[in-house]
């Protein structure tokens, strides 16, 4: 693989799932899993099998589905829970034990009453014993966010001695900052002894609306696996939104990273999450939201209009967007009243247009947004239509 090559490991049916109200069925997950393996992520977070007998049962299932993707299962740094889920993965053709524990003072100290070299110990062991049971093994340092970066680094050193292949640097309190998450990443990539052994992975979460930022920052200073989900949903303020990180590379090919992602799947997959899940996506999220290619100002359609790159970066057809949207309000111009126009049949000259736009002005001004119907109903009671041939 590519050094250049940025996996994506997609934790959509685990750490998604973890939403309030969002429970998916075993038919709904699978569903969605064979979806992502569509989509080209290089892993599937299909669950955390100890959790309940459902959620082993749907782990097993994805793993039986899914023919080109990793499928990982989530697990604590305790026996049972990874041999339980070897179990529910048994039947994967590329199998992932992610096991870990909590490495900043917040955890050791108040969350289990325990040392760091007690820490050390659990992550060597956990990760030991996963190993005997698949190859593939990725360990997560909890809240490695908020974990002093030397202490890090020994912790990453056990895991790769232990046979880690993944190290996962949890952002998990969205509290570090794109500069000092990337430095992290950066004084791992430089001070850890063995990290060639191991892939970096980054797990960033959005309480101050910087996941997508910090996924970057980590990706550039050395990280080769970015952890999301597709909408960006997950636990309290959410996930790295696996749409943004790979369209952010996407349209910066400077930064010279890429993935195997079929963009234009991105619209559908979105659509399907939210519609199994039942959560409504804000009309302005970036690249999958309702308004992400819409235009309702006045100066914008008419740019849009010109030349669509004169205020869209990307190519609505890239995310699976049939085209850009112009929307009509009473902040819209005539460009945009005549561009409308002409899709439903009126092929409007400058004067007809003076007159039809001054009687849109008085209609929107009543309405949030005019539709095609109104648009009938505008020009076919103005004094023109008869001149007019719809």
């Amino acid at each position: 693989m590519s050094d250049n090559r940025i996996q994506i490991f997609d934790t959509t049916l685990r750490d998604g799932e973890q939403v309030p109200g969002c429970k998916l069925n075993t038919e709904q997950k699978l569903v969605i899993a064979e979806q992502l393996d569509a989509l080209g992520v290089d892993v599937i977070e299909a669950g955390f099998p100890v959790s309940s007998p459902g959620d082993f049962k749907s782990v097993e299932a994805i793993s039986k589905l899914v023919k080109n993707a990793t499928v990982c299962g989530l697990t604590r740094s305790l026996q049972k829970d990874i041999r339980v889920a070897s179990e529910a993965l048994q039947y994967a053709v590329r199998p992932r034990i992610h096991t870990g524990i909590g490495t900043s003072d917040f955890h050791i100290v108040h969350k289990f009453q325990s040392t760091q070299g007690a820490i050390l110990e659990r992550a060597y062991d956990a990760v030991k014993y996963a190993k005997s049971f698949v190859e593939d093994v990725e360990f997560y340092a909890e809240d490695a966010g908020r974990t002093d970066n030397e202490f890090l680094a020994r912790v990453c050193e056990t895991a790769i001695k232990a046979g880690a292949t993944v190290l996962n640097i949890p952002d998990t309190t969205g509290y570090c900052l794109p500069h000092e998450y990337g430095e992290k990443i950066k004084y791992l990539k430089e001070n850890v002894n063995g990290i060639d052994k191991a892939i970096l992975s980054v797990h960033c979460h959005n309480d101050l609306g910087l996941a997508t930022a910090n996924s970057i920052a980590g990706a550039i200073n050395g990280a080769r696996q970015i952890e999301c989900t597709i909408n960006g949903i997950g636990e309290r303020a959410g996930n790295t939104a696996l749409e943004e990180v790979v369209m952010v590379l996407k349209q910066h090919p400077d930064l010279k990273l890429d993935t195997a992602i079929n963009t234009s799947m991105l619209y559908g997959i979105s659509q399907l999450v939210s519609d199994n899940m039942g959560i409504f996506t804000q009309p302005n999220k970036a690249i999958v939201g309702a308004n992400a290619f819409a235009h309702s100002s006045g100066i914008h359609q008419d740019g849009v209009i010109k030349n669509r790159e004169t205020y869209e970066i990307i190519d609505p057809k890239d995310v699976g967007v049939t085209e850009s949207a112009i929307v009509l309000t009473a902040r819209s111009g005539r460009a945009a009243l005549a561009y409308r126009s002409k899709k439903v049949g009126y092929d409007l000259t400058k004067l007809q247009l003076d007159e039809v736009y001054a009687k849109f002005l008085d209609f929107a001004d009543k309405k949030k947004e005019v539709n095609d119907n109104d648009i009938h109903q505008i020009i076919e009671t103005s004094k023109i239509y008869n001149e007019i041939s719809a």
